[in-house]
C-alpha cells in the first residue's frame, strides 16, 4: 500500500479533505489517526531513554517505524493508497522522507484569523460545555483562547511552525500546500490537481453529498462539531466574530501567500 500524509493548521480543510479521498474506493483516509501517538511512543521506546536501544540497529528502526502504518492500515484491505492525518507531520519531514521515500505530505493551510474564528465560533456554539482544547476551562476571554491557541505549544502554535519548518525545509519538495479557500471555491479543480501531483487516476467525486462525522469523538473533547463536515463543499462568506485587533493580528501569519518567500517553490494549490 503506498502512503501520503495529511497536515497542516487546524481548521482548514484536513477532514473535508479526507472525506472526499475516501469516496475513492482505491483510498483510506479520515480524521487524525492514532498512529501518530504510537510513532512517537516508539521512537521515544528506541532512544537512549531505554537502556535496551543499544540493541537496535538503524535498519531495525526503519523497520520498527513502517510497521506502525503497516499494521494499522492492514485494516483497509484492497486499498491502493493511504492518507494518514496528524498535525504532527510537518515537524517529522525528515523521518517520512527517510520511511516512505515516495510519500507526500499534503499542508492544509488557511488564513489563521478565520482558523481563530472557527475555533472560537465553535466554542461558542458549545457554550454549556467545556473543551478539552483549553483544558476545559471555565474562564478565559477571546484574547486569551486566542493566546493558547497561538503559542507554540497551542493548538495552532504548534501547527503553524510545524507548516513553518517544513515549508522552509530540506524535504520541502515533498510538500504539497493546499489552501482551504482553493478546495472550497473550486474543489474539482483543487482535487484534479492534487490527483496529478500525487500520480494518481482522476476520480468523480461527488461534492454534493459528503458524509463525516466523529460525534463520540468530539463529545469526549467536550467541542461537538469539531470534526463534523458539512453535505456539500461550498465556499461561505462571514463575518469575523474576533475583534479587529486580533483577527489583524493573526491574519499577519499567512507567510505561504507571499509569492517572494517561496525559496523551496513549494507547490501551492
Amino acid at each position: 500500500m503506498k502512503l501520503h500524509f495529511i497536515s497542516g493548521l487546524p481548521r482548514s480543510g484536513s477532514t473535508l479533505l479526507s472525506a472526499l479521498l475516501r469516496q475513492n474506493p482505491r483510498f483510506a483516509a479520515g480524521m487524525t489517526s492514532p498512529v501518530s501517538q504510537i510513532f512517537t511512543a516508539v521512537l521515544a521506546a528506541m532512544s537512549n531513554r531505554n537502556e535496551f536501544s543499544v540493541f537496535l540497529n538503524e535498519a531495525q528502526k526503519v523497520r520498527q517505524l513502517r510497521g506502525v502504518f503497516e499494521a494499522y492500515y492492514a485494516e483497509y484491505p484492497g486499498r491502493a493508497v493511504a492518507f494518514d492525518t496528524s498535525r504532527l507531520w510537518c515537524s517529522k519531514m525528515p523521518t517520512l522522507a527517510r520511511l516512505f521515500p515516495q510519500s507526500r505530505v499534503i499542508c492544509c493551510v488557511r488564513n489563521p484569523a478565520w482558523v481563530v474564528d472557527s475555533l472560537e465560533r465553535l466554542i461558542r456554539r458549545n457554550s454549556l460545555d467545556l473543551s478539552a482544547i483549553f483544558g476545559f476551562d471555565a474562564g478565559g476571554t477571546v484574547y486569551s483562547r486566542s493566546e493558547g491557541l497561538l503559542r507554540g505549544d497551542g493548538m495552532v502554535g504548534f501547527a503553524r511552525n510545524a507548516v513553518r519548518e517544513a515549508f522552509y525545509g530540506q524535504e520541502a519538495d515533498r510538500l504539497i500546500l493546499l489552501q482551504y479557500e482553493s478546495l472550497t471555491a473550486d474543489p474539482q479543480a483543487a482535487m484534479a490537481l492534487l490527483y496529478d501531483l500525487l500520480g494518481e487516476p482522476h476520480f468523480a467525486h461527488d461534492f454534493e453529498n459528503i458524509k463525516f462525522d466523529e460525534p463520540e469523538f468530539d463529545t469526549r473533547l467536550g467541542t461537538p462539531g469539531l470534526h463534523q463536515v458539512a453535505s456539500r463543499v461550498h465556499a461561505t462568506p462571514r463575518v469575523t466574530i474576533l475583534p479587529p485587533d486580533l483577527f489583524s493580528r493573526c491574519e499577519a501569519e499567512t507567510f505561504w501567500r507571499d509569492t517572494a518567500a517561496n525559496p523551496n517553490n513549494v507547490v501551492i494549490i
